[in-house]
């Protein structure tokens, strides 16, 4: 069924639309949160710049009064009467320096017409201080046509600012005299930088009518200049002393509401340029004006967010209206595809029947494959069988070969202890060839246990004394030890027990020591060490048993290969290999691991064999 070009054209469209809907909606959302944030901001610096300013007025306001008041002062009166007088120049001089100290300004000076000091609240300041501070309160008062007149000025000892209140004496409208208050703002701008440090989204700073930054809770800004200023006039008119001017770098990016001014100003730590909100309030009776600098970063950050919640509203409409199209047509090939499923049912009811005809020539061609299938593992348990019978013959004549060696020496000593009589060593010997014997009978079984497949775990008996089985295997072997000349170092302590069975314990004895006998048959020093050590507290204690031989060694390639069967290094006619397989056999079913490993890190060092087992008691039986 053909499709019309308009129903492929329409998923197209509504995806444009949808895509067209998110930039919308994230352009609006943008701008709407942002010119709503920065209104709020706005709102809140002109709120804080208003607190700003009434604390600079209020703390100026303090000592407005005092020049004045100072000027009515009898000894301050009497002074400039007679200003050479020594005597009223001290008196004037204590009279200053407690009205200072009471009043909590930074210096009080009487200076003549001429600028000259003639008192100060200091006499400790050097007199060049007082003159400069009195010669630059009469410059400046003269340049305000004589009239009361105060100030912002640089403390060139310690950059800071100061306010200055210059108030001049008459006597009949002659000039006397000036009285000076100087007043350390450096108390109010600490607090501003304290307040700037811990709230890093407003700044804060006074500008002069010479657009120099005065005041700043930003220490690097202060003295910078915010516009083009001739510097070396403004170092000329002794406002700046000590003060090293130089540009802000704020630059103007536009204008925001509430009469606030996006402005970027350039960071002097990072040498870039971070954007603020800045507004500002003039303070006319000061001849400054306060700005403050405010972080947009959480504005703009909330803006990005909105435009993210905008972008999801179009997409959501843009889905929705996909979806109703999507449903539309939904419904129309759900008709279509009703029609299109009768077809289908007919169809299938032929491929059925066909297909069922296929199904039973395939169930009789099965049926003669499972048979002959049944045959061939008829054939393959019957050569298994023969597998087991040939391992169990060569497992029976290996294990078997030692207690025959060891019968046949104890045959031969018994014929020579008949002769010489000894009739009680005759019947040791012969209890001894007794237990052997029943002990053969025992290998044959274990052999018979171990040949036949599948595996359940063995019965372990109860407590086994390790020193008494290694006693039985020495025994056994001491006519070997004898005469191959064999130095037997035994560290097993007495009454040390394990859980396993008795016999099978013995038998990984025997092929573990028989082995080492083998291995050092062509070494002129032949030491055999067997040890045993205790680890681990109670029901995790394990013990550890280790035989160690001086022979050869043995190669990598020769270690890699040791557990696998029928595997031996001794020469043809006296070893089968089965020997450590039926012992790590057994060593894993009284539940330890049988290990080998060089004595030394250099081949032809000796070998050291050793298997763990789980420490028993007396009273231990499982």
């Amino acid at each position: 069924m053909r499709r019309h070009p308009g129903a492929r054209a329409a998923p197209s469209l509504l995806g444009l639309l949808t895509v067209a809907l998110v930039v919308t909606g994230m352009v609006l959302g943008y701008r709407w949160s942002l010119r709503s944030g920065l209104a709020d901001l706005a709102s809140l610096a002109n709120e804080r710049l208003e607190l700003y300013a009434s604390t600079l007025e209020t703390e100026l306001a303090r000592y407005a009064h005092l020049p004045s008041l100072l000027a009515l002062d009898e000894d301050v009166q009497a002074l400039l009467e007679a200003p050479n007088d020594p005597a009223r120049r001290e008196r004037a001089s204590l009279k200053l320096a407690r009205v200072n100290v009471r009043a909590g300004s930074m210096l009080l000076v009487v200076a003549g017409p001429d600028g000259e000091p003639l008192a100060a609240s200091d006499r400790h300041r050097s007199q060049s201080d007082a003159a400069d501070v009195a010669r630059l309160a009469a410059r400046l008062a003269a340049e305000a046509g004589g009239e009361p007149t105060e100030f912002f000025v640089s403390n060139a000892a310690d950059g800071t600012t100061d306010y200055t209140y210059v108030q001049p004496v008459r006597r009949g409208g002659v000039l006397r005299g000036r009285i000076v208050a100087r007043l350390s703002l450096a108390p109010l701008e600490a607090t501003w930088v304290d307040l700037g440090q811990r709230t890093s989204s407003e700044k804060l700073m006074v500008v002069d009518h010479n657009d120099v930054v005065i005041m700043s809770s930003v220490p690097a800004w202060k003295y910078r200049m915010l516009g083009s200023v001739d510097v070396e006039g403004l170092m000329a008119s002794g406002r700046y002393a000590g003060a090293a001017l130089a540009p802000l770098g704020m630059s103007v990016e536009g204008p925001a509401d509430n009469g606030a001014t996006l402005v970027r100003v350039a960071d002097v730590q990072t040498a870039g340029r971070s954007l603020h909100l800045a507004q500002q309030r003039p303070l006319l009776p000061l001849a400054v004006r306060l700005v403050t600098l405010s972080d947009p970063t959480d504005v703009r950050r909330q803006a990005r967010l909105a435009a993210w919640g905008g972008g999801a509203a179009g997409g959501l409409l843009g889905l929705l209206a996909m979806y109703l199209l999507y449903r539309r047509r939904a419904l129309q090939q759900l008709f279509r595809a009703r029609n299109a499923l009768q077809q289908a049912h007919d169809q299938l009811e032929r491929q059925v029947d066909e297909r069922t005809r296929e199904l039973r020539q395939t169930n009789e061609e099965l049926k003669r494959q499972i048979g002959q299938r049944l045959q061939a593992e008829d054939e393959l348990m019957q050569a298994g069988k023969l597998a087991v019978l040939g391992q169990m013959s060569a497992g029976i004549s290996h294990e078997i070969n030692q207690p025959l060696t060891a019968l046949r020496a104890l045959s031969r000593n018994t014929q020579l202890l008949l002769e010489a009589g000894r009739t009680k060593a005759v019947a040791e010997n012969l209890r001894l060839i007794d237990d052997m014997a029943e002990r053969m009978g025992r290998i044959t079984s274990q052999l018979k246990s171990f040949a036949r497949r599948g595996g359940g775990a063995v019965q372990v008996h109860g407590p086994v004394d390790l020193r008494a089985s290694l006693d039985n295997v020495l025994v056994l072997l001491e006519h070997r030890l004898r005469a191959e000349r064999v130095q037997v170092a035994v560290d097993v302590p007495a009454g040390m027990l394990v859980l396993g069975e008795a016999n099978r314990l013995e038998q990984v004895l025997l092929n573990l020591l028989g082995n080492a006998l083998d291995a050092m048959a062509d070494v002129a020093e032949r030491r055999l060490a067997v040890r045993a050590s205790r680890e681990g507290e109670g029901e995790h204690a394990r013990v550890w048993l280790q035989v160690a031989d001086s022979g050869a060694g043995m190669t990598d390639a020769q270690m890699a290969r040791l557990f696998e069967p029928f595997f031996t290094t001794k020469p043809a006619g006296q070893g089968l290999g089965l020997g450590l397989v039926i012992s790590s056999k057994i060593v894993r079913e009284f539940g330890g691991t049988l290990r080998a490993r060089r004595a030394e890190a250099a081949p032809g060092a000796g070998m050291v064999f050793e298997f763990d087992l789980a420490a028993a008691s007396k009273e231990t039986y499982v």
